[in-house]
């Protein structure tokens, strides 16, 4: 298994989310974490990712 050379905090920074919804995510999935400053393997960054895109395809689209 590769590493993705980002971690949980740059993560959440990249999407604009508390890093604790991050970290709420790794438990969900299961990934083991040290810190926000962990690097994640790259099947775990993906796992966060594709979980993050899912979230925000269900989130109701708020109308202007």
């Amino acid at each position: 298994m590769g590493f993705a050379s980002i971690s949980i905090a740059e993560i959440a920074q990249d999407h604009n989310l508390p890093v604790e919804e991050v970290l709420r995510l790794c438990v969900q999935l299961s990934i083991t974490y040290k810190n926000p400053q962990t690097k994640l393997a790259l099947e775990d960054a993906k796992a966060i990712l594709s979980a993050l895109a899912a979230d925000r395809t269900r989130e109701p689209k708020t109308r202007p």
